[in-house]
């Protein structure tokens, strides 16, 4: 048994650092499933929720970009793990990587303390500011669950991040799997039978996250069989391993800080502009993009890793051949999906007007949606773009695009569609989609002659040599 165990550890690794093309094949399907399943369960929350009311659903709407924060600190730290774990793997170094994954879950504890303290009190203020008006009360039911037990949601994603940077990453799928089936199945008992209303999708959430966080708890501390030991004896205090992390996760969690706010912007400019039914119209719509981006992330989540063992193992060839296929890939998918949403945009947007409360929404959704699945043309370039700086280690660059394509395209085309040219709620919905695929081949140009610039320099020592 002990011997099946390190084939099946040593098999992980070999994924990593083998051919690129498949490596990004097999990685990118389990993560693939992994956030559909994270995605259904979101969803999940939008239908049962969408049930009490749309504004339910706005407050949903107004919280969710609070709850991405919280997700992309955890994502942040992930990503920072998996980059540095992944370079040291490359780099045969098995006591960084060892050292690496015990000080993420130190990381993570300490974060998952700190945060919730500073938000909780001021989070109806935020919510206010947001423009919340009426459903403040019902965002703040959902928020103080969520965000107090904050600490489930991180080390979720971190766990899993820590499972997928040695390759493991069917087990990182299972553990997603339980986590989704659960609360699938708690969100309509706790928000219907049991009275609890909007809390109760919240309290399914939290449950079903930290009973992810026991299972992976158990494979790393008790079972003990994975490849890298995350114990109290492989740490060893480290600034340098702490900065490597930190280098990755800050950026990549104030990524998500930045689509965060542009989200806020985007809710408060339809707020001007229409009603809070755009802002409840505008939740639904992006929800079934977030779905459709499922295949894209996974492909750049997969990236990640791969170019990152192929970065500390210094094989650029290979690290070449990982952005280009996972560019090209990415592309395919994101065209299908596109005429999909197009094509059955009424039929989705059914799923969110059930009820005699949100009917009156079907049409304005079904129109988001013909608009918006137009966002994921672009998104194939710029994720694998940043998925690429994050691997190597270089996550400012990651955020500078991120902040060009948020800031600098999605909300000012957003502004000026919406209120410069007078077109309303669709003006801003225009001007995403058009942001988004600018900055999308902005970052896809900007990686093509970073990885141009390491193929050269690689090739320069060789002749030197």
């Amino acid at each position: 048994m002990a011997n099946q165990t390190e084939k099946g550890k040593n098999s992980n690794i070999d994924i990593i650092t083998g051919d690129p093309k498949k490596a990004i094949n097999k990685l990118a399907v389990p993560m693939m499933v992994s956030m559909l399943l994270i995605m259904a369960y979101n969803l999940a929350d939008s239908i049962w929720v969408a049930g009490l009311g749309s504004d339910a659903l706005a407050a949903i709407g107004f919280i969710t970009p609070l709850f991405m924060i919280l997700v992309g600190v955890g994502n942040g730290i992930g990503s920072g793990a998996n980059s540095l774990i992944a370079r040291a793997i490359g780099g045969k170094d098995k006591k960084l990587a060892d050292n690496a994954a015990v000080h993420t879950v130190i990381l993570t504890v300490i974060l998952s303390i700190l945060v919730p303290v500073i938000l909780l009190p001021f989070l109806r203020d935020v919510l206010l500011l947001m423009g919340a008006g009426s459903t403040t009360n019902l965002g703040l039911q959902y928020g103080y669950i969520v965000f107090g037990l904050m600490f489930f949601f991180v080390f979720s994603g971190v766990g899993t991040a820590i499972l997928r940077s040695e390759g493991d990453v069917n087990r990182a799928m299972y553990v997603t799997a339980a986590t989704a089936a659960l609360n699938i199945v708690l969100d309509p008992i706790f928000i219907y039978p049991m009275g609890m209303g909007i809390a109760g999708a919240a309290w399914a959430s939290v449950i079903s996250a930290g009973i992810s966080c026991v299972i992976m708890a158990y494979w790393i501390w008790v079972k003990k069989d994975t490849y890298l030991n995350v114990g109290r004896s492989e740490f060893k205090a480290s600034r340098h391993i702490l900065k490597e992390i930190l280098i990755v996760a800050v950026p990549a969690s104030a990524e998500q800080l930045i689509v965060s706010l542009l989200v806020m912007a985007i809710n408060g400019m339809l707020v001007i502009v229409a009603t809070s039914n755009a802002v409840a119209g505008y939740t639904a719509a992006m929800r079934i993009i977030q779905m459709a981006m499922i295949p894209l992330i996974g492909i750049g989540t997969a990236v990640l890793t791969v170019v990152g063992a192929a970065y500390g193992g210094r094989d650029y060839k290979k690290l070449d051949v990982a952005f280009n296929y996972s560019v090209k890939l990415g592309f395919l998918f994101s065209v299908i999906l596109c005429v999909v949403l197009y094509v059955f945009a009424g039929n989705i947007a059914f799923v969110f007007t059930y009820t005699e409360t949100s009917v009156g929404l079907a049409p304005m959704i079904t129109d988001l949606i013909k608009i918006t699945c137009f966002f994921l043309i672009g998104m194939p370039f710029g994720i694998a773009a940043s998925m690429t700086f994050q691997g190597v280690g270089k996550g400012i660059t990651s955020l500078i695009l991120t902040l060009f394509r948020a800031l600098l395209f999605e909300l000012v085309f957003s502004y000026v569609g919406g209120f410069i040219l007078g077109l309303g709620a669709n003006g801003i919905y225009y001007g995403l989609v058009i942001g988004a695929t600018i900055g999308g081949f902005v970052a896809f140009a900007w990686a093509k002659l970073f990885i141009r610039r390491l193929k050269k320099s690689s090739t320069d020592l060789y002749v030197k040599g």
